[in-house]
Order: C-alpha cells, then sequence, then structure tokens
C-alpha cells in the first residue's frame, strides 16, 4: 500500500509518518482518516510521553492534498463539507487535542494540508530547504475557515493573508521569521534534531508536559482563571514525579519520573 499513515511507537516516543511517496506526500481522504486513528491509538496507549510527525522519504513533509481525488470527494457542498469538517478537521484537532507533545520534522515541501499539519504541532523543526506556503489561489479555492483558524492562531492574520493572497512559496528561513516554525537546521539534521528534542521532552516529567500544554491551552482563551483553577495548578505537590525531581536535584543525580 503506497498511500498509509505509518504509527510506531517505542520507548515512550510515538513516530507518525504520512507516506504518499509518489505524489510528495499529499494527504487524500484515507490519509485524514489514517491519520486521525493514529493519534486516537496514541492517546489510547499508556507510557507515551512525545509524538513525532514526518513525511515519509527526505523530499517531503506534505505537499498538501491530493488534488487528484478533489473532484470525487468534493464534488458537492455537502461532499466538500464531510472532507473538511469529519476527515480534515477530526484530524487537524487530533494532533492539536494531542495531550502529550508533538515535535514536527520537516524536509522538502510543507504545503496546504501540509502547513496545516506541522501548523497544530507543539514544535516544528525545518531543514534548511523546506519550503511553506498554500498556493491555492492558483487553484480557484479558498481555504476552509476551520483550518484556516489554527494558522491564524500561530501567526497572526497579517501572515496568513501574506501566504493566502500571495499564494507565495516561503524559505525555512523567511517561515523561522514568520513565526511558523520553532528552528531551523541542517537538511542532514533534521530528524536528528526532532529525534533529540523528543529525548528532551521524554526525560521530562510528563504530567508537566501535559499540564504545560494544558495551561497554555486555556490562557489562550483570554478568560480569567477562577479560583478553582488556580488551586489545581499546584496538583503536582502531590504526585511522585515532583518529590523524585526534588530528590534527584538535592542528590545530583538524573531525575527518574514514572508519570503519576
Amino acid at each position: 500500500m503506497t498511500t498509509r499513515i505509518d504509527l510506531e511507537i517505542s520507548a515512550g516516543l510515538a513516530t507518525v509518518t504520512l507516506h504518499n511517496p509518489a505524489k510528495l506526500n499529499a494527504v487524500n481522504a484515507a490519509m485524514w482518516r489514517g491519520l486521525s486513528s493514529a493519534m486516537r491509538q496514541i492517546a489510547d496507549t499508556d507510557g507515551v510521553r512525545c509524538v513525532i510527525l514526518r513525511g515519509a522519504g527526505e523530499e517531503a513533509f506534505a505537499a498538501g492534498g491530493d488534488i487528484e481525488e478533489f473532484l470525487r470527494v468534493r464534488a458537492t457542498v455537502d461532499d466538500a463539507l464531510h472532507y473538511h469538517e469529519d476527515l480534515v478537521a477530526s484530524a487537524l484537532d487530533a494532533i492539536r487535542e494531542c495531550a502529550v507533545p508533538t515535535v514536527a520534522a520537516i524536509r522538502g515541501a510543507c504545503v496546504g494540508g501540509g502547513l496545516e499539519i506541522a501548523g497544530c504541532c507543539d514544535i516544528r523543526i525545518a531543514g534548511e530547504s523546506a519550503r511553506f506556503g498554500a498556493p491555492i489561489n492558483r487553484l480557484g479555492f479558498s481555504m476552509y475557515p476551520g483550518e484556516m483558524a489554527g494558522l491564524l492562531a500561530l501567526v497572526g492574520p497579517a501572515v496568513v493573508l501574506e501566504i493566502l493572497l500571495e499564494g507565495r512559496i516561503l524559505s525555512a528561513r523567511e517561515a523561522l521569521q514568520k513565526g511558523l516554525l520553532s528552528r531551523v537546521v541542517d537538511d542532514e539534521k533534521v530528524f536528528e534534531e526532532a529525534a533529540a528534542c523528543a529525548a528532551r521532552i521524554c526525560a521530562g516529567a510528563p504530567l508537566v508536559a501535559r499540564w504545560h500544554k494544558q495551561w497554555v491551552r486555556r490562557l489562550m482563551t483570554g478568560a480569567p482563571l477562577s479560583a478553582a483553577e488556580k488551586r489545581a495548578a499546584f496538583d503536582f505537590l502531590a504526585t511522585e514525579d515532583y518529590r523524585e525531581g526534588l530528590d534527584a536535584f538535592l542528590a545530583k543525580r538524573p531525575p527518574r519520573f514514572k508519570g503519576c
């Protein structure tokens, strides 16, 4: 099967691979379903501390959606709503709402749907020759608002409008400057750096990582914290990992966190 979503889980690290190499990992309907399924499996698997998302091979993270199938899967308004609300949105929401940290490892093209997937990750690491954009103005269709919202939250209206109105492809350095990326490294070091990033995350207290993601999402709503939420911010005081972290620091040894 040439188009699929691969999932590998080992030693607390889940790796999700977009696999459609004949089309630069363009994401088709079956892959959107597979991506949702993979993220659900990760959520249901105890012990996962980090997720890396990548494209198969070294030529592309994902070069957008599979345009050739659009005449079938988006032929009518109802078809299009199903495709974007039930398939694409489900996958993007599953990444965005993942309780554990997510890292996008980006080689080559990261365009359209690929940019949307990467934009839902917590950390985005790209190679120097990676390319970014959404030149759909040349194809005569607009970005679905539900998908635009994720990019809007990431980089703001000025950058989103620049990307969509010009349809220009950005270099990795320009994408970094505009806030689309966390860091840029040499092409051959992308997956190595993503693995090192994941290792640093996995070495930390897993409950703390989950709480940090939870509080960032909560604070982004703009609503003031309730008294109960302020108290909940200190739930870590009752965890074994908190005691282990302090003991390890005082004993000058690496901590051994259990996630409890």
